[in-house]
């Protein structure tokens, strides 16, 4: 017999697709340890989102053609492969849909590409609903972010480009905003290594990840648009003229994604500013939830 969330949940569903003329097909729906998982297909598109009445969507991947990848944020976080265009040993933070990494391994088909998830409800679903395959190349680790890095420290694991891109159904969790935690990110580049965030351009935590950010990594790149990507270099910025002539490289492999130097490179910028005053972000004060709140 199901559980009385089950039946809310359901409940719920069918209110809601009565009020919205069904527009979306509900293909799944899991009330997982951590979060609300929805899949749903509308617009010729197969979506993943985290929360019933949820407005953003963590993954959606094009019916029509998987390859032509839906969302801006991912797109620029391929800007990273300007900054070096062929990482060897690659982590991702967040696995969502699993879209990023299985756009990295086709791009870049002798990395070695280790994710991190920490629910396995949205690991399952990212291979049964989008056709995520852990494969020769790509491993998959269920567990904190945080956790992960720091036991990673301890086996003294060195990676060429780190991507961080784990959400929960409201913001990043506040334990991997913090100084701290980036510290221990940037003891795993190994030198010249590559550090991608993916956070949200527009927020009360813009100005202290900001400042936060470059207290660890110093100036980054920012590409903002519906979300802001930090790119950040071990060592230091490589100039622009390098950065073009890396985009020219890239632009052949890029293009089969929907993308390339004429889209990516106008929004490179190091134009950050936030008032002198502001805080950064640490393990004894994160309040992502009230900085963050509404």
């Amino acid at each position: 017999m199901p559980r009385l969330p089950e039946l809310l949940t359901t409940l719920c569903l069918s209110l809601c697709c009565a009020q919205s003329a069904c527009s979306q097909e509900i293909l799944y729906q899991e009330r997982s340890l951590y979060r609300n998982i929805l899949v749903f297909e509308e617009q010729g598109l197969r979506c993943m989102k985290f929360g019933i009445h949820a407005s953003g969507r963590q993954s959606c991947v094009s019916l029509k053609d998987p390859d032509n990848l839906v969302f801006n944020y991912t797109l620029m976080l391929l800007g990273a492969l300007y900054l070096n265009p062929d990482p060897k040993r690659i982590l991702i933070i967040g696995l969502g849909g699993g879209t990023l990494p299985t756009t990295l391994r086709k791009i870049l088909p002798k990395s070695q590409i280790d994710c991190v998830e920490i629910d396995p409800a949205v690991a399952k679903v990212a291979a049964k609903y989008f056709g995520f395959s852990p494969q020769a190349g790509i491993n998959v680790s269920i567990e904190d972010g945080r956790v992960f890095v720091k036991r990673a420290q301890r086996g003294d694991k060195k990676y060429d480009l780190i991507v961080l891109d784990a959400f929960d159904q409201v913001y990043i969790p506040e334990h991997m905003l913090t100084r701290e935690y980036l510290q221990e990110v940037n003891h795993l580049l190994d030198k010249g290594g590559i550090l991608a965030a993916n956070t949200f351009s527009s927020s009360k935590l813009y100005f202290s990840e900001s400042a936060t950010y470059a207290d660890v990594f110093g100036v980054f790149y920012n590409l903002k648009m519906e979300n802001r990507i930090i790119l950040a270099k071990k060592g230091g910025l490589p100039k622009i003229e390098e950065i073009q002539r890396n985009a020219g490289q890239m632009e052949e492999k890029l293009k089969r994604f929907g993308t390339g130097k004429d889209w990516l490179l106008p929004l490179f910028s190091t134009d950050v500013q936030w008032p002198p005053a502001t805080r950064l972000l640490t393990d004894q004060y994160s309040p992502a939830n009230l900085l963050n709140g509404p």
